[in-house]
């Protein structure tokens, strides 16, 4: 007898991005409107957007205001502030941002953006001067805390320097990646002028040089995507470009990965322009504001590449 064809799975549309939203209501074309979003005329429930690529969910109320004030370059919205008290500032920071200043010259970092946001919300009399204990890289998101006073600067350095302070990332490889533990010794100089692991790039001579610094990565994949893997990376030690030298150097650089993939001969994806790494130091956020984290893991840069995948 034979067999009843099976009907096929109904597949649940797609929630349509900001953008989408924002061209149906003004007829602009796309680079218009992701424009407005990047300009801040536009909110969602009430809320400034930047992010073009977000998902609406149903029923939320996309407002389209043209003529509204444009957000100025480097200017972070209040709904960066993740969390506040006298002690320390909790921030969520946007990709392509500097976390400090590395160079004279350097402007609009993170730490000037909050400074004048803190005067902006709280008045210009408030104390805005911020501690310094961590960094993230400027194609990064993630949250990142300040210290407000002297004894919230040495505790948090001290946690820091005692790798007391869980930091795990999510980001988008290249390929099927599998859970590793990556410890390496990372250089400022592999052999060809980028930094690296000491060994890797060309064969050793010698001993482990004092210079090099031993660097320890946990890599668990969470889920297969096309032709890439979105992975959560926990980290033991914080190095620049750690997790994006290990996973280069285990044949999976990051989708969007501009500096380390010359040794990558394997298919890539062309989804996502922009490198796609987010991070969190959840556990440096004082318990009482527990209520704050789930707000701070909003997707930005991973977010936007993976809606690109599905």
């Amino acid at each position: 007898m034979p067999r009843r064809a099976q009907p096929a799975p109904k597949v649940r549309p797609l929630e349509p991005t900001v953008a989408a939203v924002v061209r149906q209501q003004t007829g602009a074309a796309w680079s218009r409107a992701r424009e407005l979003c990047t300009q801040g005329r536009v909110t969602v429930n009430g809320q400034r957007c930047l992010d073009s690529a977000l998902r609406v969910p149903p029923g939320a109320e996309v407002i389209v205001d043209e003529h509204a004030p444009k957000l100025r370059s480097g200017a972070l919205p209040e709904s960066a502030i993740v969390f506040l008290d006298r002690d320390v500032v909790v921030v969520d920071k946007p990709p392509g941002m500097l976390s400090i200043r590395y160079e004279p010259g350097d402007k609009d970092t993170l730490v000037d953006c909050t400074r004048t946001l803190l005067r902006r919300m709280r008045g210009r009399d408030f104390d805005s001067g911020l501690g310094v204990v961590h960094r993230l890289d400027k194609e990064t998101s993630g949250v990142m805390v300040f210290a407000r006073t002297a004894e919230a600067l040495r505790n948090l350095a001290m946690r820091f320097r005692a790798h007391d302070i869980e930091r795990v990332y999510h980001a988008i490889a290249h390929g099927t990646v599998a859970a590793q533990r990556i410890e390496t010794h990372l250089v400022l100089d592999r052999g060809d002028g980028l930094r690296g692991s000491y060994g890797h790039f060309r064969r050793p001579r010698g001993g482990i040089p004092p210079e090099a610094k031993l660097s320890v990565t946990h890599i668990k994949p969470i889920a297969p995507l096309d032709g890439a893997t979105l992975v959560e990376c926990r980290l033991e030690t914080g190095r620049q470009h750690q997790i994006r030298i290990h996973l280069s150097e285990v044949g999976h650089p990051l989708v969007g990965e501009r500096v380390y993939i010359r040794d990558y001969s394997g298919r890539k994806s062309k989804r996502c322009g922009q490198c796609s790494m987010r991070g969190s130091s959840d556990s440096c956020i004082p318990e009482r504001a527990n209520a704050c984290r789930s707000s701070a893991k909003r997707p930005t840069t991973s977010g936007r590449c993976l809606n690109r995948f599905v």
